[in-house]
């Protein structure tokens, strides 16, 4: 799946898990297309598409 950081445009609406470092889900956000991802609580932290 593609990775996406914090601060990046949201490329479709739709919930996004905030991922650790190894992958694992740490929570969820929802995002409209267009809208930058938020701020998360560790720098190692991304954000994956989950539908």
């Amino acid at each position: 799946m593609h990775r996406l950081n914090p601060g990046d445009l949201a490329p479709k609406t739709g919930n996004y898990a905030v991922c650790d470092k190894n992958g694992r889900h740490m929570a969820s956000v929802s995002v409209e297309k267009g809208e930058h991802l938020p701020p998360t609580q560790s720098s190692e932290y991304y954000y994956e598409f989950a539908e």
